[in-house]
């Protein structure tokens, strides 16, 4: 599927910074649901079962798995009454608290392994987070009075009450161009240039935003200064979170001040095509048309995991 709509790159840069400052943000989340249908690795998943976890389709992910080894198993389970707590406090004004509070759910609703091997909520794509979050959410609330609805309008201009759905996503993909460079050994974009030989690049996972972020985060409470543009692609050419440090941004900074500006521009280019996820607006079948909603939340993100209508509780 082709991306019809790029990434700015600028705004994305904008609402790291803008976070460590308390600034308000009103950018949707995106988000998708739990498929309990497909299992890849049966010892695994019986053993999750009995914790409570149940797998996730990869290839149903907004990246469609391809980023993840080939044999991983993605499981996630219920929130507890522990981690809705910790979430409950979420300052919805600062998107850095939004942040810390989205990936303390997954750190410790989801599990990944590839074979024996036990990775990290970190090894998690951005995009495929909020969409895994949902598949959280519909765990830890199934019944149908819990589900998350937002306000449309159809042509109208008639109100109606839109569930939000993995059913109506739009899913956003890389354009062929790019995407035939795409490596299955190496799970990554080997771009072949003219100028600059094969270029690796892939969608950051939550471990390489979680190190940028922190390191904007030290570098303004030390009154230090950042190069904005290095920081815009970094996300996009920085292959794995493990290692990756405040050292390594800077030795990676100082190298990137050797590339000329077709080079950047090259880079800078990529990364906007590079953007895998789900759109911004669902397309909802209502009655007889097809209407783009937005997605948000009417009552707020704490709605994702606080129940907001109480009237089912009281006599």
């Amino acid at each position: 599927m082709s991306n019809d709509k790029e990434i700015n790159l600028d705004e994305q840069y904008k609402d790291i910074v803008e976070s460590t400052e308390n600034s308000s943000t009103n950018e949707p989340v995106n988000l998708g649901s739990v498929n309990m249908d497909r299992y890849s690795n049966q010892k695994a998943l019986d053993a999750d079962v009995h914790l409570g976890y149940h797998a996730i389709d990869a290839e149903g992910l907004p990246s469609g798995g391809r980023f993840y080894p080939d044999d991983a198993v993605i499981s996630v389970r219920a929130a507890k009454v522990g981690e809705i707590r910790n979430f409950s406090i979420v300052d919805e004004n600062n998107l850095v608290d939004m942040e810390e509070k989205l990936n303390y759910i997954v750190k410790n609703c989801v599990r990944i392994f590839s074979g024996k091997k036990k990775l990290s909520y970190k090894d998690i794509l951005e995009e495929d987070r909020f969409y895994i979050l949902l598949s959280i959410r519909d765990l830890t609330f199934p019944e149908p009075e819990n589900k998350l609805i937002t306000k449309a309008r159809d042509k109208d201009g008639i109100e109606f009450d839109a569930e939000i759905s993995a059913k109506y996503f739009q899913i956003s993909d890389v354009p062929e161009e790019i995407a035939k460079y795409y490596s299955h050994e190496e799970r990554t974009f080997l771009i072949e240039t003219k100028s600059y030989g094969i270029i690796n690049m892939r969608p950051p996972t939550i471990g390489i935003m979680e190190v940028i972020t922190e390191y904007i985060k030290t570098k303004q409470v030390n009154g230090g200064q950042w190069d904005q543009s290095y920081l815009q692609i970094l996300p996009y050419i920085q292959k794995d979170w493990r290692g990756f440090n405040e050292k390594s941004i800077f030795q990676g900074e100082i190298d990137f001040q050797g590339w000329n500006e077709r080079k950047y521009m090259l880079v800078y280019r990529l990364a906007e095509k590079m953007r895998v996820g789900i759109k911004p607006e669902m397309l909802v079948q209502h009655e007889d048309e097809e209407v783009l909603v937005p997605i948000n939340f009417r009552d707020g993100l704490k709605s994702l995991f606080v129940i907001s209508d109480i009237t089912g509780e009281l006599l």
